[in-house]
Protein backbone atom coordinates (compact mmCIF):
# COMPACT_ATOMS: atom_id res chain seq x y z
CA UNK A 1 0.00 0.00 0.00
CA UNK A 2 1.20 3.45 -1.08
CA UNK A 3 1.41 6.21 2.10
CA UNK A 4 0.00 9.12 1.50
CA UNK A 5 0.78 12.49 3.36
CA UNK A 6 -1.67 15.45 3.19
CA UNK A 7 -0.06 18.74 3.65
CA UNK A 8 -3.11 20.96 4.67
CA UNK A 9 -1.86 24.68 4.07
CA UNK A 10 0.45 24.92 0.44
CA UNK A 11 2.49 27.41 1.84
CA UNK A 12 6.12 27.34 2.32
CA UNK A 13 6.58 25.37 5.24
CA UNK A 14 4.03 23.04 3.80
CA UNK A 15 5.22 23.13 0.32
CA UNK A 16 9.23 22.91 1.17
CA UNK A 17 8.39 19.84 3.99
CA UNK A 18 6.21 18.23 1.09
CA UNK A 19 9.64 18.70 -1.49
CA UNK A 20 11.69 16.69 1.59
CA UNK A 21 9.48 13.52 1.54
CA UNK A 22 9.06 13.38 -2.19
CA UNK A 23 12.67 12.98 -2.50
CA UNK A 24 12.77 10.22 0.32
CA UNK A 25 10.13 8.14 -1.51
CA UNK A 26 7.99 7.64 1.23
CA UNK A 27 4.94 8.69 0.45
CA UNK A 28 2.93 10.43 -2.35
CA UNK A 29 2.01 13.80 -1.34
CA UNK A 30 -1.24 16.08 -1.77
CA UNK A 31 -1.11 19.95 -1.14
CA UNK A 32 -4.68 21.25 0.24
CA UNK A 33 -4.87 25.12 0.01
CA UNK A 34 -7.72 27.48 -0.22
CA UNK A 35 -5.68 29.22 -3.15
CA UNK A 36 -6.56 26.12 -4.94
CA UNK A 37 -4.26 27.38 -8.26
CA UNK A 38 -1.25 27.65 -6.10
CA UNK A 39 -1.45 23.99 -4.85
CA UNK A 40 -2.08 23.29 -7.61
CA UNK A 41 0.91 24.88 -8.84
CA UNK A 42 3.12 24.30 -6.70
CA UNK A 43 2.40 20.47 -6.56
CA UNK A 44 3.16 20.27 -10.71
CA UNK A 45 5.83 22.40 -10.05
CA UNK A 46 7.25 19.57 -7.57
CA UNK A 47 6.06 16.72 -9.40
CA UNK A 48 8.50 17.89 -12.56
CA UNK A 49 11.77 17.59 -9.84
CA UNK A 50 10.92 14.14 -10.04
CA UNK A 51 13.20 13.07 -13.35
CA UNK A 52 15.89 15.41 -12.34
CA UNK A 53 16.48 14.28 -8.79
CA UNK A 54 15.08 10.87 -9.20
CA UNK A 55 12.19 10.29 -7.38
CA UNK A 56 8.46 9.08 -8.35
CA UNK A 57 6.39 10.06 -5.61
CA UNK A 58 3.27 11.62 -6.90
CA UNK A 59 2.42 15.01 -5.80
CA UNK A 60 -1.03 17.07 -6.37
CA UNK A 61 -2.70 19.75 -5.38
CA UNK A 62 -6.32 21.50 -5.26
CA UNK A 63 -8.80 23.61 -3.08
CA UNK A 64 -11.14 20.50 -2.50
CA UNK A 65 -10.52 19.48 1.04
CA UNK A 66 -11.49 16.56 -0.57
CA UNK A 67 -8.11 15.44 -1.70
CA UNK A 68 -7.23 14.90 2.34
CA UNK A 69 -9.23 11.27 1.91
CA UNK A 70 -7.42 8.43 3.32
CA UNK A 71 -4.02 10.33 4.13
CA UNK A 72 -2.12 8.45 6.65
CA UNK A 73 -0.76 11.48 7.75
CA UNK A 74 -1.60 15.47 8.06
CA UNK A 75 0.70 18.11 8.46
CA UNK A 76 -1.29 21.28 9.25
CA UNK A 77 0.29 24.73 8.52
CA UNK A 78 -2.68 26.34 7.44
CA UNK A 79 -3.02 29.99 9.28
CA UNK A 80 -2.04 33.32 9.48
CA UNK A 81 1.72 33.10 9.68
CA UNK A 82 4.10 35.55 12.05
CA UNK A 83 4.23 38.69 9.29
CA UNK A 84 4.93 41.81 9.43
CA UNK A 85 2.16 44.61 8.85
CA UNK A 86 3.44 47.00 5.73
CA UNK A 87 1.40 49.68 7.25
CA UNK A 88 2.23 49.58 10.82
CA UNK A 89 5.51 47.37 10.38
CA UNK A 90 4.58 45.21 13.61
CA UNK A 91 3.79 41.87 14.16
CA UNK A 92 0.68 40.33 15.02
CA UNK A 93 0.03 39.74 18.61
CA UNK A 94 0.02 35.94 20.11
CA UNK A 95 -3.13 36.76 21.23
CA UNK A 96 -4.24 37.94 17.46
CA UNK A 97 -2.71 34.56 16.00
CA UNK A 98 -4.76 32.61 18.32
CA UNK A 99 -8.19 34.11 17.54
CA UNK A 100 -7.58 33.84 13.73
CA UNK A 101 -5.82 30.97 13.58
CA UNK A 102 -8.40 29.11 15.95
CA UNK A 103 -11.25 29.80 13.54
CA UNK A 104 -8.86 27.79 10.90
CA UNK A 105 -7.86 25.12 12.66
CA UNK A 106 -11.36 24.27 14.07
CA UNK A 107 -12.05 24.34 10.10
CA UNK A 108 -9.39 22.33 9.39
CA UNK A 109 -10.02 19.85 12.01
CA UNK A 110 -13.84 19.02 11.04
CA UNK A 111 -12.30 18.18 7.01
CA UNK A 112 -10.12 16.04 8.89
CA UNK A 113 -12.69 14.17 10.79
CA UNK A 114 -14.84 13.69 7.58
CA UNK A 115 -12.44 12.67 5.03
CA UNK A 116 -9.37 11.32 6.84
CA UNK A 117 -10.45 10.14 10.57
CA UNK A 118 -7.86 7.64 10.80
CA UNK A 119 -4.80 10.06 9.70
CA UNK A 120 -2.14 11.09 12.29
CA UNK A 121 -1.86 15.27 12.67
CA UNK A 122 1.33 16.91 12.83
CA UNK A 123 0.44 20.56 13.44
CA UNK A 124 2.79 23.32 12.50
CA UNK A 125 0.49 26.37 13.02
CA UNK A 126 1.15 29.11 15.20
CA UNK A 127 0.70 29.44 18.68
CA UNK A 128 1.11 25.78 18.31
CA UNK A 129 0.17 24.88 21.84
CA UNK A 130 -3.23 26.50 21.60
CA UNK A 131 -3.94 24.86 18.12
CA UNK A 132 -2.69 21.52 19.06
CA UNK A 133 -5.46 22.10 21.61
CA UNK A 134 -7.87 23.28 19.03
CA UNK A 135 -7.34 19.95 17.01
CA UNK A 136 -7.34 17.72 19.89
CA UNK A 137 -10.83 19.60 20.96
CA UNK A 138 -12.59 19.31 17.50
CA UNK A 139 -11.48 16.12 16.30
CA UNK A 140 -11.41 14.11 19.35
CA UNK A 141 -8.81 11.80 18.20
CA UNK A 142 -6.57 10.39 20.94
CA UNK A 143 -3.76 12.11 22.23
CA UNK A 144 -1.18 9.78 20.21
CA UNK A 145 -2.69 11.40 16.91
CA UNK A 146 -2.24 15.21 17.16
CA UNK A 147 1.38 16.25 17.54
CA UNK A 148 3.12 19.40 17.59
CA UNK A 149 5.93 20.00 15.35
CA UNK A 150 8.22 22.46 18.03
CA UNK A 151 10.74 20.20 19.76
CA UNK A 152 12.49 18.89 16.31
CA UNK A 153 12.94 22.92 14.61
CA UNK A 154 14.72 24.10 18.20
CA UNK A 155 16.97 21.23 18.52
CA UNK A 156 18.05 21.55 15.04
CA UNK A 157 18.58 25.08 15.77
CA UNK A 158 20.34 23.91 19.05
CA UNK A 159 22.73 21.79 17.36
CA UNK A 160 23.41 24.16 14.85
CA UNK A 161 24.27 26.65 16.71
CA UNK A 162 27.04 24.22 19.19
CA UNK A 163 28.02 22.82 15.76
CA UNK A 164 29.20 26.87 14.37
CA UNK A 165 30.81 27.24 17.75
CA UNK A 166 32.73 24.39 17.93
CA UNK A 167 33.76 23.94 14.53
CA UNK A 168 32.40 20.47 13.94
CA UNK A 169 30.21 18.58 11.98
CA UNK A 170 26.36 18.46 13.25
CA UNK A 171 26.45 14.70 12.80
CA UNK A 172 28.13 14.44 15.76
CA UNK A 173 26.33 17.19 18.22
CA UNK A 174 24.16 15.43 20.11
CA UNK A 175 21.05 17.11 22.22
CA UNK A 176 17.26 17.59 23.12
CA UNK A 177 15.10 21.01 23.05
CA UNK A 178 12.46 19.96 25.27
CA UNK A 179 8.97 22.65 27.09
CA UNK A 180 7.45 25.03 25.16
CA UNK A 181 8.14 26.74 21.79
CA UNK A 182 10.10 30.01 22.11
CA UNK A 183 11.10 31.84 25.61
CA UNK A 184 9.75 28.68 27.70
CA UNK A 185 12.10 25.88 25.91
CA UNK A 186 14.25 24.04 28.00
CA UNK A 187 17.47 22.97 26.31
CA UNK A 188 19.86 19.97 27.87
CA UNK A 189 23.47 21.46 28.21
CA UNK A 190 23.80 18.50 30.94
CA UNK A 191 22.65 16.35 28.34
CA UNK A 192 24.36 17.60 25.35
CA UNK A 193 27.57 16.41 24.13
CA UNK A 194 29.53 16.22 21.10
CA UNK A 195 30.90 13.06 20.25
CA UNK A 196 30.13 11.47 23.16
CA UNK A 197 32.16 14.54 24.89
CA UNK A 198 29.64 16.36 27.40
CA UNK A 199 29.33 19.66 26.02
CA UNK A 200 29.97 21.14 29.34
CA UNK A 201 33.14 20.46 29.31
CA UNK A 202 33.67 22.06 25.32
CA UNK A 203 32.51 25.40 26.12
CA UNK A 204 32.30 27.90 29.31
CA UNK A 205 29.02 28.21 30.81
CA UNK A 206 28.46 31.84 29.14
CA UNK A 207 28.87 30.51 25.92
CA UNK A 208 26.10 27.99 26.34
CA UNK A 209 24.28 30.32 27.92
CA UNK A 210 24.52 32.79 24.50
CA UNK A 211 23.62 29.50 22.45
CA UNK A 212 20.70 28.64 24.31
CA UNK A 213 19.10 32.40 24.68
CA UNK A 214 19.58 32.60 20.63
CA UNK A 215 17.71 29.36 20.20
CA UNK A 216 15.16 30.46 22.08
CA UNK A 217 14.97 33.44 20.00
CA UNK A 218 15.85 31.16 16.70
CA UNK A 219 12.40 32.10 15.24
CA UNK A 220 12.23 36.02 15.83
CA UNK A 221 15.54 36.41 14.42
CA UNK A 222 14.92 34.87 11.07
CA UNK A 223 11.35 36.74 10.97
CA UNK A 224 13.28 40.02 11.88
CA UNK A 225 15.62 39.28 8.52
CA UNK A 226 13.32 37.95 6.51
CA UNK A 227 10.21 40.04 7.57
CA UNK A 228 8.21 36.71 7.67
CA UNK A 229 9.00 33.24 9.01
CA UNK A 230 11.58 30.16 8.31
CA UNK A 231 10.34 27.54 6.28
CA UNK A 232 13.48 25.55 5.42
CA UNK A 233 14.32 23.92 8.54
CA UNK A 234 11.01 23.79 10.27
CA UNK A 235 9.59 21.84 7.03
CA UNK A 236 12.83 19.28 7.53
CA UNK A 237 12.07 19.07 11.36
CA UNK A 238 8.46 18.20 9.51
CA UNK A 239 9.74 15.46 7.57
CA UNK A 240 11.63 13.28 9.84
CA UNK A 241 8.42 13.11 12.25
CA UNK A 242 6.39 12.05 8.90
CA UNK A 243 9.41 9.56 8.12
CA UNK A 244 9.29 7.89 11.41
CA UNK A 245 5.73 7.63 11.67
CA UNK A 246 6.10 6.38 8.18
CA UNK A 247 8.80 3.83 8.35
CA UNK A 248 7.90 2.78 11.88
CA UNK A 249 11.17 3.58 12.90
CA UNK A 250 10.49 4.69 16.33
CA UNK A 251 12.70 7.44 16.52
CA UNK A 252 12.88 9.61 19.92
CA UNK A 253 12.20 13.10 18.70
CA UNK A 254 11.21 16.06 20.96
CA UNK A 255 7.06 16.54 19.85
CA UNK A 256 4.48 18.77 21.38
CA UNK A 257 1.99 16.09 23.12
CA UNK A 258 -1.19 16.85 25.65
CA UNK A 259 0.31 15.36 28.77
CA UNK A 260 -1.52 12.96 31.11
CA UNK A 261 0.73 12.99 34.20
CA UNK A 262 4.14 12.66 32.33
CA UNK A 263 6.89 14.37 34.30
CA UNK A 264 4.25 16.27 36.73
CA UNK A 265 2.19 17.87 33.84
CA UNK A 266 -1.40 17.44 32.95
CA UNK A 267 -4.32 18.80 30.38
CA UNK A 268 -1.30 21.08 28.50
CA UNK A 269 1.00 20.95 25.38
CA UNK A 270 4.46 20.41 25.86
CA UNK A 271 7.30 19.21 24.61
CA UNK A 272 8.78 16.17 25.31
CA UNK A 273 10.75 12.69 24.20
CA UNK A 274 8.68 11.03 21.86
CA UNK A 275 8.50 7.70 20.49
CA UNK A 276 7.68 7.81 17.01
CA UNK A 277 6.02 5.03 14.63
CA UNK A 278 3.12 3.92 12.89
CA UNK A 279 1.27 3.73 16.51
Amino acid sequence: MINKVAFYGAGNVGATAAHWLAGMEIADCVLFDIFGQVAAGKALDLYEAGPPIGFDARITGSNDPGIIEGADVIVVTAGVPRKKNPETGQFPSRDELVKINQDVTTQVAANIKQYAPNAIVIMVTNPLDAMCHVMLNETGFPRERVIGMAGALDTARYKTFIAKELGVSVDDVHGIVLGGHGDTMVPLPRHTSVAGIPLTELMPAERIEAIIQRTAKGGGEIVGLLGYSGYYAPAAGTAIMVESILKDKKRVLPCAIYTQGEYGYSDLFLGLPVVLGRN
